[in-house]
């Protein structure tokens, strides 16, 4: 029986440099996405200054963009709202930093306080409403980039007890907390 490790049979994979992979300069899979807007929600200097808030109508500004990504910068007056609404084919990740978000979909109603993260993909619809008292930020992922936002008719989504639905997949709750 040999007695040496799958390690020295194999040899220190550190000596073998085309086994590296060299790190990603862009995110490629959801645990990435979710990893980048962790990422800048915990870095406040990247995006607190930035910040507008406008009564008259949702602000927003384009982050930052990479191959096939958007990352976008939201503000939420008391009361404001996305209305209903779908996200064509981009799958997509929802940060809250700063805040609380009231996401309403048709298995229900959730908050979501600063740290919040949402994961969806491709025909997920809901609506996101500053239904608190004091103004919020969110952060926005879309892959691809976000060319359409089609919205639905009011009465098709609706919250827990609605009798309506609007197509969708699941959205998931990322893992880990966020840090803004």
């Amino acid at each position: 029986m040999n007695s040496d490790s799958d390690l020295q049979i194999a040899g220190d994979i550190l000596e073998v440099p085309h086994l590296l992979q060299p790190p990603r300069e862009h995110p490629a899979t959801v645990a990435e996405f979710a990893g980048l807007a962790r990422s800048i929600a915990a870095d406040r200097s990247q995006w607190e200054h930035l910040v507008e808030y406008d009564a008259g109508s949702r602000w927003y500004h384009r982050l930052r963009t990479g191959p096939g990504y958007e990352v976008w910068l939201l503000s939420w007056v008391p009361g404001q709202g996305s209305g209903p609404h779908g996200h064509g084919r981009s799958s997509g990740v929802l940060t809250v930093l700063d805040g609380t978000l009231t996401e309403r979909t048709e298995r229900g109603t959730r908050a979501l306080t600063a740290g919040a993260q949402r994961v969806f993909a491709p025909g997920y619809a809901h609506e996101v409403v500053n239904d608190a008292l004091d103004p919020a930020v969110s952060l926005h992922i879309y892959y691809p980039g976000l060319t359409e936002m089609p919205m639905l008719p009011q009465s098709r989504l609706r919250s827990a007890g609605g009798t309506a639905v609007a197509p969708h997949c699941e959205a998931r709750t990322a893992p880990g907390p966020v840090t803004a």
